[in-house]
């Protein structure tokens, strides 16, 4: 089944060093082309998402958010009791022998060194999350790209049928069709009053008889329609595959117009060309 290019994820997670969000968006785009917005302090994260994100996807502009909110006092200075301890017996010791001498105040304390302890953040613990937090995400945007993969599959489907019916109705007319532009051929050559060599008439009419037999195009849109199913069925990136194929039936289709020279080929020509650029809009979102 193939695999649509665009689809969205978002996952989050949240811990005592605070909360990650993270984001991945994928469009249509030829090849595969990753787009970062990671903070500095997870900045090294880049290459391991990379790598991930080539082990998975093939084709599609891909932009990647994360965002870290560390919580508020993640990074708040705080006390560290036992030099704090020290320090006040150390000044116990000097109120007992010099009674009259100044005591230090709060601040004063704070500021002596070791007494403030700076609670710093356990980075390695928010880049594991991260690392986790991507591969859910990338797993949940693969899943989405497979579910819309097959909407579009049965869309272009849905196609393929209309294409069939087109055929079949052309195919089942063309006797009619090619006798009647036998008849429509000799009424103007009778209004024109042209005369011409019975021998060269019938010569120009084989010769427009097979100009008009469209048997052979209309054998050629059945195999191209035979085998965009058989891609669809396939597994791995088919969008290349499937736009050329576009490309070969809308040929077919551009030969059936010029071909025709009765109202219903050119109906069912017209209505081809619509069915297979409907086809080719879905495609472009393909993988």
């Amino acid at each position: 089944m193939p695999h649509s290019m665009t689809a969205f994820s978002r996952q989050t997670r949240d811990a005592d060093w605070g909360s990650l969000q993270l984001e991945l968006r994928s469009v249509n785009q030829r090849y595969l082309e990753p787009h970062f917005r990671l903070p500095d302090a997870l900045r090294d994260l880049e290459p391991h998402f990379r790598d991930a994100m080539r082990q998975r996807l093939a084709r599609g502009k891909v932009e990647c958010s994360l965002r870290f909110d560390p919580v508020e006092d993640s990074a708040a200075p705080g006390i560290n009791a036992d030099q704090l301890a020290a320090l006040s017996h150390a000044l116990e010791q000097v109120r007992a022998q010099l009674p009259e001498a100044p005591m230090p105040n709060a601040l004063e304390l704070l500021a002596h060194p070791g007494v403030m302890a700076t609670q710093r953040l356990d980075i390695a613990q928010v880049k594991a999350a991260g690392l986790e937090l991507f591969d859910a995400a990338l797993k949940d945007l693969d899943a989405g790209r497979v579910r819309e993969g097959e909407r579009l599959a049965e869309l272009i489907r849905e196609r393929l049928n209309g294409i069939r019916e087109q055929v079949a109705t052309v195919r089942e007319h063309l006797p009619a069709i090619l006798e009647r532009q036998r008849a429509q051929l000799l009424e103007r050559l009778e209004t024109a009053k042209t005369e011409l060599d019975p021998q060269r008439l019938e010569a120009e009419m084989v010769m427009l008889a097979h100009k008009a037999d469209v048997a052979e195009e209309l054998d050629r849109l059945e195999t191209h329609v035979t085998e965009v199913e058989r891609q669809l069925k396939q597994k791995g990136p088919v969008g290349r595959r499937l736009d050329f194929l576009m490309q070969e039936l809308n040929r077919e289709a551009n030969t059936l117009s010029s071909k025709a020279i009765v109202a219903d080929t050119t109906r069912c020509a017209v209505e081809l060309k619509v069915l297979i650029e409907q086809m080719r809009e879905q495609i472009q979102n393909l993988e």
